[in-house]
């Protein structure tokens, strides 16, 4: 009788916190994939925006720990399968189905959020409403975690204080100017998945310190255009640098939640808080900016006509194209001065390098019940989102 009361307890816990050591197959069937779908859909949402987490959306999902135990799939012996080219066999050790139902979710939200529906230009034209919403995914997302954790105690505030500490140094680093070399677009995929898959550090923003946010995005947007082989090219490093990052990190937090499990979230609470200083809608933004392209045009041109000179005020949006004034040459180009007829227009983007977090009034913010409204749609989604757990 004893025996089969320990069993049973073991059972228990074994269903409220799965073991991520365990190599079960994959239990996910087709009827989950509207659901998978949509939870994949709404991390590809979130990992788009610099400061926000998608491991924050799959905590907030219910999918955090299954989501790792699938990534700690691919292992060893399933790659050797591959390379042998058992590829039946490889097949049956991976989570394969969830991870194509989740990640077609996470692609989606991706294509759909750098093509369609640009946020990283809403991000500078209405960054109260886009901020503003995932702050109060982010607010509500704590919550919902310190009410799942189970035997609640003291000690974790320790481990609170630690993970906030360390969230607020990485969201003030400073971004500083990189290469774009293979090597180091390689590390940028390792460092960036491996934030990207802790709740509370943005994969986007250190993506933006690293001065390669621009860049993935930009290169993403060319897939499936004219120009889909320099974006894939260009992106190659960057995709095998994620791989390999996803399957070093997710041991690593798969060992951590399995012996850990309290004092882990504990710690992902932490960065949660830590992260919302950045994500804060109302925030005095420094920017410079960089000349990338410069061309010739004929002054007459009615596209011409409508765009700002040096000096005037630059349009909300990431990239934008100016007028260089004659006699003045671009900064970009040396020797290259307007003919009779033509004007230099150049191509100019603008990068966030800081960002001060102020409470907004009537004086110096007039959108701030946008942003507060934002907030508060961000809380009512998160009960929305708890659901689908």
């Amino acid at each position: 009788m004893e025996r089969i009361i320990a069993d049973k307890t073991m059972a228990d816990k074994a269903r409220k916190h799965p073991s991520l050591d365990s190599s079960e197959k994959d239990q996910s069937s087709l009827k989950e994939f509207p659901m998978l779908w949509l939870k994949g859909f709404f991390m590809g949402s979130a990992d788009v925006v610099p400061g926000v987490s998608g491991g924050t959306m799959a905590l907030i999902l219910g999918i955090y720990e299954r989501l790792l135990s699938a990534i700690k799939s691919v292992n060893g012996a399933v790659l050797r399968d591959l390379f042998s080219l058992r590829l039946a066999k490889a097949v049956r050790q991976i989570h394969l189905l969830f991870l194509v139902m989740l990640f077609s979710g996470i692609a989606t939200a991706l294509a759909f959020f750098t093509k369609i529906v640009p946020l990283q230009v809403y991000i500078f034209s209405h960054p109260e409403i886009v901020f503003g919403l995932f702050f109060g995914l982010i607010l509500g997302s704590i919550y919902v975690i310190v009410k799942a954790i189970e035997q609640r105690h003291l000690s974790m505030i320790v481990f609170i204080v630690v993970g906030t500490a360390i969230g607020l140094w990485v969201v003030q680093l400073v971004p500083t100017q990189t290469p774009e070399h293979p090597l180091f677009i390689f590390f940028s995929g390792v460092v960036a998945i491996t934030a990207m898959i802790l709740p509370g550090i943005s994969g986007s923003y250190l993506l933006l310190i690293m001065r390669k946010y621009d860049f993935v995005l930009s290169n993403i947007g060319k897939l499936g255009g004219p120009e889909t082989m320099v974006g894939f090219w260009a992106l190659l490093p960057f995709i095998i640098g994620a791989v390999v990052g996803l399957a070093l990190f997710s041991r690593v937090l798969s060992w951590l939640l399995a012996r850990y499990h309290r004092a882990t979230l504990s710690v992902l609470i932490g960065f949660l808080l830590g992260s919302l200083l950045v994500i804060w809608p109302f925030q005095d933004r420094e920017y410079i900016e960089q000349v990338r392209e410069v061309e010739v045009m004929l002054a007459d041109d009615p596209t011409v006509q409508d765009l700002p000179g040096i000096g005037d005020d630059a349009p909300a949006l990431p990239e934008y194209k100016r007028v260089v004034p004659a006699p003045i040459e671009s900064s970009l180009v040396d020797g290259v001065p307007s003919t009779q007829g033509t004007v230099l227009v150049e191509t100019v983007k603008r990068k966030l390098i800081s960002s001060t977090p102020y409470w907004p009034d009537a004086t110096n913010e007039p959108n701030r019940w946008m942003g507060f409204t934002s907030i508060l749609m961000g809380l009512m989604l998160v009960a929305g989102l708890e659901r689908l757990r």
